[in-house]
């Protein structure tokens, strides 16, 4: 009755070696977090609401950084640039991981898959970056505050910039176009909530170790190499604050510094373990959950530690609110935006 085994029902695995071995998958299913619908409910109102607190808290930093002129500074320019990119990044993987979860559509094309992963690499290429240069940026503020005019200038800001989006279409390129030139007929389950490379690897019926070795190499240049810089940089911010004599501005740069330090923690340790990790392990749930610390975790605090913790980007969100509503509403939105 059956032509082939592509006529196979889609939800189940590839029982046979020999029909694998001459079967490439146009068509992948992602497997998510669980099959009971009561879970696929709780799974998609929470990362539903996560998503949109994530939206409203970049998109009021972008709002707030380009309205108020004060704020038209390297350090912000970042924070602005890093809130973009971060409420792109959360929307490539939550919304369509949502909906998979509510309408149990979790079937995509091999198209669909594509663009996905090369959007993924591409937004964590450039978020490890950005959270690099803002990090450069702090310490060049506080250790070398007489030539910051001159060391982050608007052309270097714009040129740093540009050099992370181009840098990182053409890492995304590379790695996205060395995963795809396997054939995948292994099995068509990805055990994640949106697809990566990892997951990808151990679908592919041919031999993976050179792009295994490839992502360890790149994963450890760019990963560790800006790990170490970010780590640096605080080093000399910390070591510079400990000799101010005022305990209340020392208190203020460590409760700014350490949650960032914490975050790009995280997000890099999360990334490191799940992309250094042979293919050949099994996926376990313990991988969807590390996915989470550095596709959702980031993007959803950087805002709280970078905005709502910063007297300036507090007073420009109180003007602009004053400025577009009236008192009463003003004063309620302030009570919603900024309870502290």
């Amino acid at each position: 009755m059956f032509s082939g085994p592509l006529s196979l029902p889609l939800r189940y695995e590839l029982p046979y070696p020999e029909m694998s071995n001459s079967t490439t998958m146009m068509e992948f299913i992602l497997m998510g977090f669980s099959d009971e619908w009561e879970l696929q409910v709780l799974h998609a109102v929470s990362f539903s609401l996560m998503y949109l607190l994530t939206l409203i808290g970049n998109f009021l930093i972008v709002i707030v950084t380009t309205q108020d002129k004060s704020l038209h500074t390297p350090m912000y320019f970042f924070l602005r640039n890093l809130s973009i990119l971060d409420a792109c990044y959360i929307s490539v993987t939550v919304p369509n991981s949502c909906v998979n979860s509510l309408f149990d559509s979790s079937v995509i094309s091999k198209a669909g898959c594509v663009t996905q992963v090369f959007l993924v690499i591409f937004f964590i290429y450039v978020e490890t970056l950005f959270l690099t240069i803002m990090a450069h940026d702090r310490y060049v503020a506080i250790c070398q505050p007489l030539h910051y005019s001159m060391i982050m200038n608007s052309q270097v800001c714009v040129q740093m910039t540009l050099a992370s989006i181009l840098s990182g279409l053409v890492y995304s390129g590379f790695h996205t176009g060395n995963t795809f030139r396997l054939p995948f007929c292994q099995s068509n389950v990805i055990h994640q909530f949106f697809r990566d490379i990892p997951s990808l690897l151990k679908l592919s019926c041919s031999d993976t170790f050179s792009n295994e070795i490839i992502n360890i190499v790149s994963s450890l240049v760019i990963g560790g190499g800006c790990f170490i810089f970010i780590i640096r940089s605080y080093i000399h911010i910390f070591s510079t604050v400990l000799k101010f004599p005022s305990g209340a501005v020392r208190a203020k740069a460590f409760s700014t510094c350490i949650p960032h330090i914490l975050v790009v923690s995280i997000f890099l340790s999360s990334l490191v373990y799940i992309y250094l990790r042979p293919s050949a392990i099994s996926a376990t749930i313990q991988d969807v959950v590390l996915s989470v610390f550095y596709s959702i975790i980031p993007p959803l605090f950087n805002p709280i530690i970078y905005s709502l913790r910063n007297e300036q980007i507090k007073y420009a969100i109180k003007n602009i609110m004053k400025k577009y509503f009236n008192q009463e509403i003003y004063r309620e939105l302030l009570r919603l935006t900024l309870p502290y």
